[in-house]
């Protein structure tokens, strides 16, 4: 859903592909306070791995205008010695991710060793008008399209069952 332009990584921007925990024990000791203490921009790519980068940055740029599994921001907190997820959020208006991208993102933490809290800690809700083709957040189960105020369609409706 994201703007051509922005369909690629720029050089210097700090994406990283997480492969191991240590890999993102080293790039989040690399981050300054202020970036830490924000959450970070994420994807989770059709082979299932899990790419970052500072909050700033765009959804469509990191995932390389590729299709993903998921998307949206992630915050750590150190746990010891490593780094555990403590908040993560499905918030991608590139990608308009279904709550349901959990699987993905879970799986992607589980193979390198990241602990996290089990789901989404705040789900949004997108919808794609059918009527005028509007991209919206639905709020308070409210499912009317915030443009022309028709009804929108009460499954995820942006992609042929995948989640980009």
């Amino acid at each position: 859903m994201g703007p051509a332009d922005l369909r690629g990584v720029r050089p210097g921007s700090g994406a990283i592909a997480v492969t191991t925990s240590g890999v993102l024990a080293d790039w989040l000791s690399r981050r300054n306070l202020g970036e830490r203490a924000e959450p970070f921009t994420f994807v989770v790519t059709p082979d299932g791995s899990l790419r970052l980068a500072p909050r700033r940055s765009e959804h469509v740029a990191l995932a390389r205008g590729d299709v993903v599994l998921s998307a949206g921001e992630m915050k750590f907190v150190q746990a010891g010695a490593d780094w555990r997820v403590a908040e993560v959020t499905n918030q991608s208006t590139g990608f308009c991710p279904d709550p349901d991208s959990w699987l993905a993102v879970a799986a992607a933490l589980d193979r390198i060793g990241v602990s996290h809290p089990g789901d989404f800690t705040d789900k949004v809700i997108f919808r794609l008008c059918t009527n005028c083709g509007e991209r919206n957040i639905v709020r308070d189960d409210d499912f009317t399209c915030a443009l022309c105020e028709s009804a929108l369609p009460a499954f995820w409706n942006f992609g042929p069952g995948d989640h980009h």
